[in-house]
Protein backbone atom coordinates (compact mmCIF):
# COMPACT_ATOMS: atom_id res chain seq x y z
CA UNK A 1 0.00 0.00 0.00
CA UNK A 2 1.42 3.34 -0.96
CA UNK A 3 1.85 6.09 1.60
CA UNK A 4 -1.21 8.27 0.69
CA UNK A 5 -3.57 5.30 0.79
CA UNK A 6 -2.13 4.21 4.15
CA UNK A 7 -2.77 7.67 5.60
CA UNK A 8 -6.36 7.65 4.33
CA UNK A 9 -6.91 4.17 5.81
CA UNK A 10 -5.53 5.27 9.21
CA UNK A 11 -7.68 8.41 9.16
CA UNK A 12 -10.82 6.40 8.32
CA UNK A 13 -9.94 3.92 11.06
CA UNK A 14 -9.66 6.75 13.59
CA UNK A 15 -13.04 8.12 12.47
CA UNK A 16 -14.65 4.70 12.96
CA UNK A 17 -12.97 4.34 16.37
CA UNK A 18 -14.23 7.80 17.37
CA UNK A 19 -17.77 6.89 16.31
CA UNK A 20 -17.60 3.63 18.28
CA UNK A 21 -16.35 5.46 21.39
CA UNK A 22 -19.06 8.09 21.02
CA UNK A 23 -21.73 5.45 20.49
CA UNK A 24 -20.66 3.49 23.55
CA UNK A 25 -20.43 6.71 25.60
CA UNK A 26 -24.03 7.57 24.73
CA UNK A 27 -25.38 4.04 25.16
CA UNK A 28 -23.66 3.10 28.40
CA UNK A 29 -22.13 6.07 30.23
CA UNK A 30 -24.88 8.63 29.54
CA UNK A 31 -27.76 6.23 29.02
CA UNK A 32 -29.49 6.90 32.33
CA UNK A 33 -28.93 10.65 32.10
CA UNK A 34 -30.43 10.87 28.61
CA UNK A 35 -33.27 8.50 29.45
CA UNK A 36 -34.40 10.72 32.32
CA UNK A 37 -33.60 14.13 30.79
CA UNK A 38 -36.62 16.40 31.16
CA UNK A 39 -35.97 17.74 27.66
CA UNK A 40 -36.38 14.24 26.24
CA UNK A 41 -39.99 14.21 25.07
CA UNK A 42 -40.03 10.43 25.08
CA UNK A 43 -39.65 10.56 28.87
CA UNK A 44 -42.84 12.57 29.22
CA UNK A 45 -44.70 10.39 26.70
CA UNK A 46 -43.66 7.27 28.62
CA UNK A 47 -44.65 8.87 31.95
CA UNK A 48 -48.23 9.37 30.74
CA UNK A 49 -48.52 6.15 28.73
CA UNK A 50 -50.28 4.49 31.68
CA UNK A 51 -52.37 5.87 34.56
CA UNK A 52 -50.26 7.26 37.39
CA UNK A 53 -50.63 5.76 40.83
CA UNK A 54 -52.49 7.82 43.39
CA UNK A 55 -51.80 10.02 46.38
CA UNK A 56 -53.94 8.74 49.25
CA UNK A 57 -55.54 10.56 52.20
CA UNK A 58 -57.60 8.68 54.80
CA UNK A 59 -57.68 5.65 52.52
CA UNK A 60 -59.09 7.60 49.56
CA UNK A 61 -57.37 8.85 46.41
CA UNK A 62 -57.16 12.62 45.99
CA UNK A 63 -55.67 12.19 42.52
CA UNK A 64 -56.62 10.23 39.41
CA UNK A 65 -55.94 9.80 35.70
CA UNK A 66 -58.15 10.01 32.63
CA UNK A 67 -57.73 9.31 28.93
CA UNK A 68 -56.26 12.29 27.10
CA UNK A 69 -58.47 13.70 24.34
CA UNK A 70 -55.64 14.20 21.84
CA UNK A 71 -51.88 14.30 21.29
CA UNK A 72 -49.02 11.93 22.10
CA UNK A 73 -49.98 11.50 25.74
CA UNK A 74 -52.39 8.69 26.52
CA UNK A 75 -53.39 9.79 30.03
CA UNK A 76 -53.66 13.09 31.88
CA UNK A 77 -53.52 13.68 35.65
CA UNK A 78 -56.68 14.71 37.55
CA UNK A 79 -57.18 16.05 41.08
CA UNK A 80 -60.06 16.00 43.56
CA UNK A 81 -60.47 19.27 45.47
CA UNK A 82 -57.29 20.37 43.73
CA UNK A 83 -56.87 23.82 45.34
CA UNK A 84 -57.28 22.40 48.84
CA UNK A 85 -54.68 19.68 48.31
CA UNK A 86 -52.21 21.48 46.00
CA UNK A 87 -49.75 22.29 48.87
CA UNK A 88 -49.54 18.53 49.47
CA UNK A 89 -49.69 16.98 46.01
CA UNK A 90 -48.04 19.63 43.87
CA UNK A 91 -48.76 19.15 40.15
CA UNK A 92 -48.00 16.63 37.41
CA UNK A 93 -48.18 18.41 34.06
CA UNK A 94 -47.48 17.10 30.59
CA UNK A 95 -46.24 20.56 29.63
CA UNK A 96 -44.59 21.86 32.81
CA UNK A 97 -43.26 18.79 34.60
CA UNK A 98 -43.87 17.89 38.24
CA UNK A 99 -43.25 19.29 41.70
CA UNK A 100 -43.69 18.41 45.38
CA UNK A 101 -44.97 14.86 46.05
CA UNK A 102 -45.78 14.36 42.38
CA UNK A 103 -42.09 14.98 41.65
CA UNK A 104 -40.38 13.45 44.68
CA UNK A 105 -42.34 10.20 44.45
CA UNK A 106 -42.56 10.13 40.65
CA UNK A 107 -40.79 6.77 40.45
CA UNK A 108 -43.43 5.05 42.57
CA UNK A 109 -46.34 6.87 40.93
CA UNK A 110 -45.19 5.99 37.40
CA UNK A 111 -44.08 2.48 38.31
CA UNK A 112 -40.48 3.19 37.28
CA UNK A 113 -38.97 2.90 40.74
CA UNK A 114 -36.17 0.30 40.92
CA UNK A 115 -37.98 -1.34 43.84
CA UNK A 116 -40.78 -2.28 41.43
CA UNK A 117 -38.38 -4.02 39.00
CA UNK A 118 -39.54 -7.57 39.84
CA UNK A 119 -43.20 -6.61 39.47
CA UNK A 120 -42.54 -4.82 36.17
CA UNK A 121 -40.57 -7.80 34.84
CA UNK A 122 -43.47 -10.15 35.60
CA UNK A 123 -45.92 -7.76 33.92
CA UNK A 124 -43.70 -7.63 30.84
CA UNK A 125 -43.57 -11.44 30.64
CA UNK A 126 -47.32 -11.80 31.11
CA UNK A 127 -48.20 -8.93 28.78
CA UNK A 128 -49.76 -6.84 31.54
CA UNK A 129 -49.54 -3.06 31.35
CA UNK A 130 -47.17 -1.45 33.81
CA UNK A 131 -48.96 0.24 36.72
CA UNK A 132 -47.98 2.95 39.14
CA UNK A 133 -47.88 2.55 42.90
CA UNK A 134 -49.46 4.75 45.56
CA UNK A 135 -48.21 7.36 48.00
CA UNK A 136 -50.11 7.06 51.29
CA UNK A 137 -49.97 10.31 53.24
CA UNK A 138 -50.33 11.14 56.93
CA UNK A 139 -52.85 13.88 56.17
CA UNK A 140 -56.23 14.16 57.88
CA UNK A 141 -58.94 15.15 55.39
CA UNK A 142 -61.21 16.80 57.98
CA UNK A 143 -58.34 18.87 59.40
CA UNK A 144 -57.23 19.91 55.91
CA UNK A 145 -60.76 21.01 55.04
CA UNK A 146 -61.11 23.02 58.25
CA UNK A 147 -57.74 24.70 57.60
CA UNK A 148 -58.42 25.52 53.96
CA UNK A 149 -61.95 26.81 54.48
CA UNK A 150 -60.84 28.91 57.45
CA UNK A 151 -58.12 30.55 55.39
CA UNK A 152 -60.45 31.04 52.43
CA UNK A 153 -62.68 33.23 54.59
CA UNK A 154 -59.72 35.43 55.50
CA UNK A 155 -57.98 35.91 52.14
CA UNK A 156 -54.36 34.82 52.60
CA UNK A 157 -52.35 32.67 54.92
CA UNK A 158 -51.30 29.16 55.84
CA UNK A 159 -51.89 26.37 58.34
CA UNK A 160 -49.66 23.50 59.45
CA UNK A 161 -50.84 20.82 61.88
CA UNK A 162 -48.73 18.00 63.37
CA UNK A 163 -49.32 14.96 65.55
CA UNK A 164 -46.84 15.72 68.37
CA UNK A 165 -46.04 12.13 69.37
CA UNK A 166 -44.99 11.04 65.86
CA UNK A 167 -44.35 14.13 63.73
CA UNK A 168 -47.07 13.15 61.24
CA UNK A 169 -48.32 16.17 59.32
CA UNK A 170 -52.10 16.26 59.59
CA UNK A 171 -52.86 19.44 57.65
CA UNK A 172 -50.86 21.64 55.29
CA UNK A 173 -52.99 24.37 53.79
CA UNK A 174 -52.13 27.52 51.85
CA UNK A 175 -54.38 30.22 50.44
CA UNK A 176 -54.71 31.52 47.74
CA UNK A 177 -54.17 28.24 45.97
CA UNK A 178 -54.63 26.77 42.50
CA UNK A 179 -56.13 23.72 40.83
CA UNK A 180 -53.37 21.46 39.43
CA UNK A 181 -55.92 19.96 37.01
CA UNK A 182 -55.94 23.20 35.01
CA UNK A 183 -52.26 22.81 34.07
CA UNK A 184 -52.09 19.01 33.83
CA UNK A 185 -52.35 18.80 30.04
CA UNK A 186 -50.48 20.09 27.01
CA UNK A 187 -53.09 22.36 25.44
CA UNK A 188 -53.27 26.08 24.84
CA UNK A 189 -55.73 26.27 27.76
CA UNK A 190 -53.15 24.71 30.06
CA UNK A 191 -50.55 27.22 28.91
CA UNK A 192 -52.91 30.14 29.53
CA UNK A 193 -53.75 28.80 33.00
CA UNK A 194 -50.04 28.39 33.77
CA UNK A 195 -49.26 31.95 32.73
CA UNK A 196 -52.08 33.32 34.90
CA UNK A 197 -50.65 31.52 37.92
CA UNK A 198 -47.15 32.98 37.65
CA UNK A 199 -46.27 35.61 40.25
CA UNK A 200 -45.39 38.22 37.62
CA UNK A 201 -48.99 37.98 36.38
CA UNK A 202 -50.65 37.28 39.73
CA UNK A 203 -49.33 39.16 42.79
CA UNK A 204 -51.24 36.77 45.09
CA UNK A 205 -48.78 34.07 43.98
CA UNK A 206 -51.22 31.13 44.30
CA UNK A 207 -48.52 28.57 43.52
CA UNK A 208 -46.50 29.61 46.59
CA UNK A 209 -46.72 26.95 49.30
CA UNK A 210 -47.01 29.37 52.20
CA UNK A 211 -47.03 26.61 54.82
CA UNK A 212 -43.54 25.43 53.83
CA UNK A 213 -41.86 28.06 51.69
CA UNK A 214 -42.91 31.44 53.16
CA UNK A 215 -41.13 32.79 56.23
CA UNK A 216 -43.06 35.37 58.25
CA UNK A 217 -42.10 37.37 61.33
CA UNK A 218 -43.65 35.12 64.00
CA UNK A 219 -44.41 37.96 66.38
CA UNK A 220 -45.38 36.99 69.91
CA UNK A 221 -45.74 33.29 69.12
CA UNK A 222 -41.93 33.23 69.32
CA UNK A 223 -42.23 34.12 73.01
CA UNK A 224 -42.85 30.40 73.59
CA UNK A 225 -39.26 29.79 72.42
CA UNK A 226 -38.00 32.63 74.63
CA UNK A 227 -39.91 31.23 77.62
CA UNK A 228 -38.34 27.82 76.95
CA UNK A 229 -34.89 29.45 76.89
CA UNK A 230 -35.58 31.17 80.24
CA UNK A 231 -36.67 27.86 81.83
CA UNK A 232 -33.90 25.74 80.36
CA UNK A 233 -31.16 28.21 81.30
CA UNK A 234 -32.46 28.60 84.84
CA UNK A 235 -33.09 32.33 84.45
CA UNK A 236 -36.62 31.97 85.85
CA UNK A 237 -37.17 28.32 86.86
CA UNK A 238 -40.46 29.12 88.61
CA UNK A 239 -43.12 30.38 86.16
CA UNK A 240 -44.92 32.23 88.94
CA UNK A 241 -42.00 34.15 90.43
CA UNK A 242 -41.74 37.86 89.54
CA UNK A 243 -39.25 38.72 86.83
CA UNK A 244 -36.88 41.64 87.16
CA UNK A 245 -38.58 43.71 84.49
CA UNK A 246 -39.07 47.43 85.07
CA UNK A 247 -41.72 49.42 83.27
CA UNK A 248 -40.81 51.27 81.16
CA UNK A 249 -37.83 49.20 79.99
CA UNK A 250 -35.24 50.79 77.70
CA UNK A 251 -33.46 48.39 75.38
CA UNK A 252 -29.72 48.19 76.18
CA UNK A 253 -27.43 50.34 74.09
CA UNK A 254 -30.34 52.53 72.97
CA UNK A 255 -32.69 55.22 74.22
CA UNK A 256 -35.67 53.29 72.83
CA UNK A 257 -38.36 52.12 75.22
CA UNK A 258 -39.89 48.74 74.31
CA UNK A 259 -43.66 49.11 74.36
CA UNK A 260 -46.38 46.69 75.41
CA UNK A 261 -49.80 46.42 73.82
CA UNK A 262 -52.63 47.36 76.16
CA UNK A 263 -52.58 48.12 79.87
CA UNK A 264 -51.70 44.68 81.16
CA UNK A 265 -49.76 43.97 84.40
CA UNK A 266 -46.33 43.62 82.78
CA UNK A 267 -44.09 45.28 85.38
CA UNK A 268 -42.03 42.50 87.03
CA UNK A 269 -44.65 40.07 85.70
CA UNK A 270 -44.05 36.36 86.15
CA UNK A 271 -43.44 34.20 83.08
CA UNK A 272 -47.01 32.93 83.27
CA UNK A 273 -48.57 36.38 83.41
CA UNK A 274 -46.16 37.71 80.78
CA UNK A 275 -47.17 34.92 78.36
CA UNK A 276 -50.83 35.31 79.31
CA UNK A 277 -50.82 38.98 78.29
CA UNK A 278 -47.92 38.84 75.82
CA UNK A 279 -45.66 41.33 77.61
CA UNK A 280 -42.98 42.52 75.19
CA UNK A 281 -40.87 44.02 77.97
CA UNK A 282 -40.54 40.74 79.89
CA UNK A 283 -39.57 38.61 76.92
CA UNK A 284 -37.43 41.27 75.29
CA UNK A 285 -35.45 41.61 78.51
CA UNK A 286 -35.17 37.81 78.87
CA UNK A 287 -33.64 37.61 75.40
CA UNK A 288 -31.26 40.45 76.15
CA UNK A 289 -30.26 38.96 79.53
CA UNK A 290 -29.65 35.49 78.08
CA UNK A 291 -27.73 36.87 75.12
CA UNK A 292 -27.54 36.02 71.45
CA UNK A 293 -25.72 32.68 71.81
CA UNK A 294 -28.20 31.10 74.23
CA UNK A 295 -31.23 32.37 72.33
CA UNK A 296 -29.81 31.12 69.04
CA UNK A 297 -29.04 27.74 70.57
CA UNK A 298 -32.61 27.35 71.82
CA UNK A 299 -34.07 28.47 68.49
CA UNK A 300 -31.92 25.84 66.76
CA UNK A 301 -33.13 23.20 69.24
CA UNK A 302 -36.67 23.87 68.00
CA UNK A 303 -35.56 23.57 64.34
CA UNK A 304 -34.70 27.14 63.36
CA UNK A 305 -31.88 27.78 60.83
CA UNK A 306 -32.33 24.33 59.19
CA UNK A 307 -34.32 23.22 56.18
CA UNK A 308 -36.77 20.40 56.85
CA UNK A 309 -37.71 17.70 54.37
CA UNK A 310 -41.20 16.29 54.73
CA UNK A 311 -40.16 15.00 52.07
CA UNK A 312 -41.15 18.29 50.37
CA UNK A 313 -38.57 20.86 51.41
CA UNK A 314 -39.52 23.51 53.95
CA UNK A 315 -37.45 26.71 54.03
CA UNK A 316 -35.15 27.31 56.97
CA UNK A 317 -36.57 29.63 59.61
CA UNK A 318 -34.37 32.50 60.78
CA UNK A 319 -32.82 33.56 64.06
CA UNK A 320 -29.66 35.56 63.55
CA UNK A 321 -26.24 35.55 65.18
CA UNK A 322 -23.92 38.45 66.01
CA UNK A 323 -26.78 40.76 67.03
CA UNK A 324 -26.57 43.71 69.37
CA UNK A 325 -28.42 43.29 72.72
CA UNK A 326 -31.30 45.49 71.55
CA UNK A 327 -31.62 43.41 68.38
CA UNK A 328 -31.66 40.22 70.45
CA UNK A 329 -34.44 41.76 72.54
CA UNK A 330 -36.54 42.50 69.45
CA UNK A 331 -35.76 39.08 67.95
CA UNK A 332 -36.86 37.41 71.19
CA UNK A 333 -40.36 38.80 70.73
CA UNK A 334 -40.46 37.56 67.14
CA UNK A 335 -39.53 40.78 65.37
CA UNK A 336 -36.34 42.31 63.87
CA UNK A 337 -34.83 39.60 61.65
CA UNK A 338 -36.65 36.60 63.14
CA UNK A 339 -38.75 34.74 60.56
CA UNK A 340 -40.50 31.38 60.57
CA UNK A 341 -42.55 29.11 58.36
CA UNK A 342 -45.94 27.95 59.68
CA UNK A 343 -44.51 24.42 59.78
CA UNK A 344 -41.70 25.63 62.05
CA UNK A 345 -44.11 27.24 64.51
CA UNK A 346 -46.26 24.09 64.52
CA UNK A 347 -43.06 22.24 65.45
CA UNK A 348 -42.59 24.62 68.41
CA UNK A 349 -46.09 23.92 69.72
CA UNK A 350 -45.64 20.21 69.02
CA UNK A 351 -42.43 19.94 71.05
CA UNK A 352 -44.06 21.63 74.06
CA UNK A 353 -47.11 19.35 73.82
CA UNK A 354 -44.91 16.24 73.51
CA UNK A 355 -43.21 16.87 76.87
CA UNK A 356 -40.20 18.55 75.28
CA UNK A 357 -39.46 16.00 72.56
CA UNK A 358 -39.53 17.30 68.97
CA UNK A 359 -40.31 14.69 66.33
CA UNK A 360 -39.27 15.06 62.70
CA UNK A 361 -42.28 16.22 60.65
CA UNK A 362 -43.29 14.01 57.70
CA UNK A 363 -46.28 13.67 55.38
CA UNK A 364 -45.68 10.32 53.62
CA UNK A 365 -46.73 7.36 55.75
CA UNK A 366 -45.81 4.69 53.21
CA UNK A 367 -45.19 3.90 49.56
CA UNK A 368 -47.18 1.08 47.99
CA UNK A 369 -46.59 -1.16 44.98
CA UNK A 370 -49.49 -1.52 42.49
CA UNK A 371 -50.38 -4.70 44.41
CA UNK A 372 -50.75 -2.50 47.54
CA UNK A 373 -47.77 -4.23 49.16
CA UNK A 374 -45.71 -1.80 51.23
CA UNK A 375 -42.50 -0.76 49.48
CA UNK A 376 -41.36 1.68 52.17
CA UNK A 377 -42.76 2.62 55.58
CA UNK A 378 -41.84 5.84 57.38
CA UNK A 379 -40.97 5.40 61.03
CA UNK A 380 -41.25 8.31 63.50
CA UNK A 381 -37.88 9.88 64.25
CA UNK A 382 -36.88 12.15 67.10
CA UNK A 383 -35.31 15.38 65.90
CA UNK A 384 -34.25 17.03 69.17
CA UNK A 385 -35.08 17.67 72.83
CA UNK A 386 -35.59 21.45 73.18
CA UNK A 387 -37.01 21.12 76.72
CA UNK A 388 -36.79 18.77 79.65
CA UNK A 389 -40.04 16.98 80.45
CA UNK A 390 -40.42 19.06 83.61
CA UNK A 391 -39.95 22.39 81.84
CA UNK A 392 -42.19 21.32 78.95
CA UNK A 393 -44.98 20.64 81.41
CA UNK A 394 -44.41 24.02 83.06
CA UNK A 395 -44.65 25.68 79.63
CA UNK A 396 -47.80 23.68 78.89
CA UNK A 397 -49.44 25.09 82.00
CA UNK A 398 -48.42 28.60 80.90
CA UNK A 399 -49.83 28.15 77.40
CA UNK A 400 -53.04 26.72 78.85
CA UNK A 401 -53.37 29.87 80.98
CA UNK A 402 -53.17 31.92 77.75
CA UNK A 403 -56.23 30.09 76.39
CA UNK A 404 -58.16 29.86 79.64
CA UNK A 405 -57.61 33.41 80.92
CA UNK A 406 -55.47 35.38 78.47
CA UNK A 407 -55.33 36.50 74.85
CA UNK A 408 -56.26 33.09 73.35
CA UNK A 409 -59.73 32.46 74.79
CA UNK A 410 -61.27 32.10 71.30
CA UNK A 411 -59.44 28.74 70.99
CA UNK A 412 -61.17 27.12 73.96
CA UNK A 413 -62.69 23.68 73.30
CA UNK A 414 -65.14 22.32 75.92
CA UNK A 415 -63.79 19.24 77.66
CA UNK A 416 -60.32 19.62 76.10
CA UNK A 417 -57.20 21.27 77.48
CA UNK A 418 -55.89 23.72 74.90
CA UNK A 419 -52.57 25.49 75.17
CA UNK A 420 -51.80 28.35 72.85
CA UNK A 421 -50.06 31.62 72.09
CA UNK A 422 -51.30 34.53 70.03
CA UNK A 423 -49.13 36.77 67.89
CA UNK A 424 -49.56 39.96 65.90
CA UNK A 425 -46.42 40.41 63.83
CA UNK A 426 -45.38 43.76 62.42
CA UNK A 427 -43.98 43.92 58.92
CA UNK A 428 -43.03 46.47 56.32
CA UNK A 429 -40.72 49.46 56.71
CA UNK A 430 -41.55 51.16 60.03
CA UNK A 431 -44.48 48.74 60.39
CA UNK A 432 -46.12 50.34 57.34
CA UNK A 433 -47.92 47.15 56.24
CA UNK A 434 -50.84 45.51 57.99
CA UNK A 435 -49.59 43.03 60.61
CA UNK A 436 -49.82 39.26 60.35
CA UNK A 437 -52.11 37.44 62.78
CA UNK A 438 -50.63 34.27 64.30
CA UNK A 439 -51.79 31.53 66.63
CA UNK A 440 -49.98 28.37 67.71
CA UNK A 441 -51.65 25.76 69.88
CA UNK A 442 -52.09 22.14 70.88
CA UNK A 443 -55.00 20.10 72.20
CA UNK A 444 -54.68 17.65 75.10
CA UNK A 445 -57.32 15.00 75.88
CA UNK A 446 -58.40 13.64 79.24
CA UNK A 447 -56.09 10.62 78.88
CA UNK A 448 -53.10 12.97 78.64
CA UNK A 449 -52.49 12.39 74.93
CA UNK A 450 -51.99 15.30 72.57
CA UNK A 451 -53.32 14.42 69.11
CA UNK A 452 -52.58 17.71 67.36
CA UNK A 453 -50.48 20.88 67.39
CA UNK A 454 -51.31 23.72 65.00
CA UNK A 455 -49.82 26.92 63.64
CA UNK A 456 -51.94 29.45 61.75
CA UNK A 457 -50.87 32.68 60.09
CA UNK A 458 -53.36 35.04 58.45
CA UNK A 459 -52.58 37.89 56.05
CA UNK A 460 -55.96 39.63 56.07
CA UNK A 461 -55.49 42.71 53.87
CA UNK A 462 -59.18 43.59 54.06
CA UNK A 463 -59.34 43.75 57.86
CA UNK A 464 -59.09 47.04 59.71
CA UNK A 465 -55.63 47.41 61.22
CA UNK A 466 -57.04 47.71 64.72
CA UNK A 467 -59.01 44.47 64.30
CA UNK A 468 -56.00 42.33 63.38
CA UNK A 469 -54.98 39.99 66.18
CA UNK A 470 -53.94 36.40 66.57
CA UNK A 471 -56.82 35.73 68.93
CA UNK A 472 -59.36 37.29 66.60
CA UNK A 473 -58.29 36.00 63.17
CA UNK A 474 -56.02 32.97 63.58
CA UNK A 475 -57.18 31.26 66.78
CA UNK A 476 -60.67 30.35 65.48
CA UNK A 477 -59.08 28.56 62.51
CA UNK A 478 -56.74 26.65 64.82
CA UNK A 479 -59.70 25.69 67.00
CA UNK A 480 -61.57 24.27 64.01
CA UNK A 481 -58.54 22.26 62.92
CA UNK A 482 -58.05 20.84 66.41
CA UNK A 483 -61.73 19.95 66.67
CA UNK A 484 -61.56 18.20 63.30
CA UNK A 485 -58.67 16.01 64.47
CA UNK A 486 -60.26 15.30 67.85
CA UNK A 487 -63.59 14.49 66.18
CA UNK A 488 -61.93 11.99 63.86
CA UNK A 489 -60.05 10.44 66.76
CA UNK A 490 -63.21 9.96 68.80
Amino acid sequence: MNKPLRRIAIFCGLLILTLLIRDNWLQYVRADELATDTDNRRVAIERYATPRGDIIVDGKAITGSKKASSGDFEYVRTYKNGPMWAPVTGYASQAFGTNQLENLEDGILTGNDDRLFFRNTLDMLTGEKKEGGNVVTTLNAAAQKAAYEGLKERGKGAVAAIEPSTGKILALASYPSYDPSTIAGYSADDERAWNKLQKKNNPDDPMLNRALRETYPPGSTFKVVTAAAALENGLYPDPDQPTKTPLPWTMPGTTTVLKNDGNHPCENASLRVALQWSCNTVFGKIGSDLGNDKMLEKAKDFGFTSEHFTPVRANASVFSEDMAPSEVALSSIGQFNTAATPLQMAMVASAVANDGSLMKPYMVDKLQAPSLDTVEQTEPEKLSQPLSEENAQILQSMMETVVEEGTGTTARIPGVKVGGKTGTAQHGVDNSEKPYAWFISYAKLSDGSSPVAVAVVVEDEDADRGDISGGGLAAPIAKNVMEAVIGNRK
